[in-house]
């Protein structure tokens, strides 16, 4: 049975995410994948991704989401790789997905979920670790003496707050269906703190922070920030990474084996590297 290869158009969208629904994660809704590749944040994005197919049936699959970024002035091109599933009848080819995404120049590429096989993999496709040590902060179910500091949700709130660059992601992000905006702010300061909502040992009852607009502010209001994040999303616990958060928040501990996300790129290092613009925040799961 011949398979091919080719990438993931707006057409191809209907049976990709149908695909993924049935053979990756069905708890994610057909609805929910259509809309994650639907994101688009670079206006030249070559595709949502590749696909394989075998007598006009979707039998693999890896997203992609694109993104221009301004750094140092520049414009870089990212792409983030995605889900990826191939069945088992045909694993043999699955590989063909990441080498086509990968074979696009031009691109900083990054993997920001990989998990099993797909790590040891990447690492030969010269894809480097990113330091993900990561903080867990407990949420309390009582309130805490933490003075002046204030957390809100209120998107009037946010838009009138946040300017610069923290505006930019924000107003990127407002219809990414994974990413939540809270805006803390002590005094005069204030901190655009972007979370998803993830499942950790099946369990969904933890907000991952992936960007932080004021670290210093952010470590400081960690504990408020749990407080509000459990009684508003029935977060139990917050977990942030020490590079995102700038150091360890007080009272937090590390987990002892953090999830790993990777990146390839000729000219960025790592202190380029975050994990906005990617599936991380327009699929929740």
């Amino acid at each position: 049975m011949a398979v091919e290869l080719a990438p993931i158009t707006d057409a191809d969208m209907p049976a990709v995410a149908q695909f993924l629904h049935e053979n990756l994660n069905t708890r994610v809704p057909v609805a929910a994948w259509t809309r994650a590749m639907r994101m688009r944040w670079a206006d030249d994005a070559p595709n949502h991704g590749f696909f394989l197919a075998a007598d006009g049936q979707v039998v693999g699959a890896n997203l992609a989401f694109y993104s221009d970024r301004t750094i140092d002035g520049r414009t870089e091109r990212f792409c983030n790789l995605g889900a990826w599933c191939v069945l088992d009848e045909h694993r043999a080819q699955g590989v063909k997905l990441p080498l086509a995404l990968l074979r696009q120049r031009g691109y900083h590429f990054t993997d920001l979920s990989p998990s099993g096989n797909v790590v040891a993999l990447n690492r030969k496709l010269k894809f480097v670790d990113l330091d993900t040590t990561t903080a867990i902060v407990p949420a309390t179910p009582w309130p805490t003496a933490h003075g002046s500091v204030r957390v809100s949700a209120d998107a009037e709130e946010l838009a009138a707050s946040l300017t610069g660059a923290d505006r930019q992601i924000y107003d990127d992000h407002r219809t990414a269906a994974a990413a939540n905006h809270l805006l803390i702010t002590a005094g005069r300061e204030s901190c655009y703190v972007m979370f998803r909502k993830d499942t950790r040992k099946r369990v969904r009852a933890f907000a991952t922070v992936l960007h932080v607009g004021n670290p210093d502010l952010f470590r400081r209001a960690v504990r408020p920030l749990g407080n509000h994040l459990l009684l508003h999303h029935a977060a139990v616990a917050t977990l942030v990474e020490t590079r995102i958060a700038g150091g360890q928040p007080t009272g937090a501990t590390l987990l002892s084996n953090p999830r790993p996300k990777m990146f390839r790129s000729d000219s960025l290092d790592a202190d380029n590297i975050d994990y906005l613009y990617s599936e991380l925040t327009c699929l929740p799961w």
